[in-house]
């Protein structure tokens, strides 16, 4: 990964975050439409995870067009919005392993479907990758400036 976006590290971390509520949202779909019998309980957690994944996908949208509108500056209001956006991004995407393993381990018909099984790893090690890359994004863009502030340090 490449960490020379300087002033352009809040946006380069909202595409990430874009680009990986979208994946996590076709998931959903993905594992609804693969998994022919698949219990209600989740058929219903996937249909609600997939509008909850729909609406933070907007609101990461929503926010890389107020970041683009404001010609990449950030007071500082916004630019903890942003790390308050990711943050949720994060919990979300932890959530939704969370789902995936359940489904995954417990679901009798997943249990006898070797291919859901393997597509369903697939899905939570994307997931995971989402969280790592935007970790590592965040723990850069900690201290550096913007516009005409500087960003504090992460707080213990």
């Amino acid at each position: 990964m490449q960490f020379y976006y300087g002033h352009q590290m809040p946006l380069r971390i909202l595409d990430e975050a874009e680009f990986w509520k979208h994946q996590e949202e076709e998931h959903t779909v993905v594992i609804r439409e693969l998994v022919t019998g698949l219990e209600k309980e989740y058929v219903d957690a996937l249909h609600e995870w997939e509008k909850a994944l729909a609406k933070t996908h907007q609101q990461v949208v929503s926010f890389i067009e107020t970041v683009i509108r404001s010609n990449y500056y950030l007071p500082y209001q916004l630019y903890q919005q942003v790390l308050q956006l990711i943050s949720f991004c994060l919990e979300e995407s932890e959530r939704f392993i969370e789902l995936c393993r359940q489904i995954k381990d417990e679901s009798k018909v997943v249990s006898k479907n070797q291919t859901a099984k393997v597509v369903i790893v697939h899905i939570i090690r994307e997931s995971e990758y989402f969280i790592g890359i935007a970790r590592a994004l965040l723990s850069q863009s900690y201290g550096q400036s913007y516009g005409n502030m500087a960003v504090p340090p992460q707080q213990s």
